[in-house]
């Protein structure tokens, strides 16, 4: 015989209850190292921040080194306001880059001068100007009016012009930045007057 005498009624369900329990130590250990290597990682590889540098490069100054700039770039047009307009370089250098027998200004177009791989030659003929023969793509020119320009343009403006020039009229050289300008004024901070080449010739391209 049952004895229960509601034999129809179904099971009595526990009710949950509220509690906490705590994560295993290894799991905060795990996170804090996850999130040292992750910064870590991008503190090293990520260009600091920048969507456009990547590896092997570490910064944006050390890209635009090392990539042509593609005409209509901020620098590259900047650079040729700074050829027409603020210094004029057109006047003498011409609209094609090729120079002029009056005054005598050798070409830019195709020079090995402004196509150096590295700019510092440059840099400084531009800061301070440049007298005496010159030879530009086997052509022997006597200049004797390039003119400073370290006390009217800025570090920018000359990085930008010299960008120009170097990726204008089928040239096709590095961007010149601030910094390396910057860096080239400061050593030649005592220099007075005009260079002439054989003084330029003793300076490594890349000092």
């Amino acid at each position: 015989m049952n004895s229960d005498p509601n034999p129809s009624s179904p099971p009595q369900e526990i009710e949950p209850t509220a509690g906490s329990a705590r994560a295993p130590v290894w799991l905060f250990v795990l996170v804090a190292v996850l999130a040292f290597w992750g910064m870590g990682f991008l503190d090293n590889h990520g260009g600091g921040f920048n969507a456009l540098v990547y590896q092997p490069y570490d910064s944006i100054d050390e890209l635009g080194r090392d990539q042509p700039a593609t005409k209509g770039s901020k620098r590259f047009n900047n650079g040729k306001k700074v050829y027409y307009e603020t210094a004029k370089c057109v006047l003498c250098h011409q609209l094609t880059g090729m120079g002029s027998a009056s005054p005598e200004s050798p070409p830019l177009a195709g020079s090995e001068w402004v196509l150096a791989t590295e700019p510092g030659r440059v840099i400084r003929i531009v800061l301070h100007g440049l007298q005496g023969p010159v030879t530009v793509n086997g052509r022997q020119f006597n200049t004797s009016g390039m003119p400073p320009w370290k006390d009217t343009l800025t570090d920018e403006e000359i990085a930008d012009v010299l960008t120009y020039i170097r990726q204008e009229w089928g040239n096709n050289a590095s961007s010149v930045t601030a910094e390396q300008v910057k860096a080239i004024r400061g050593k030649t901070a005592s220099q007075s007057g005009q260079l002439f080449v054989d003084e330029l010739l003793k300076v490594n391209e890349n000092e």
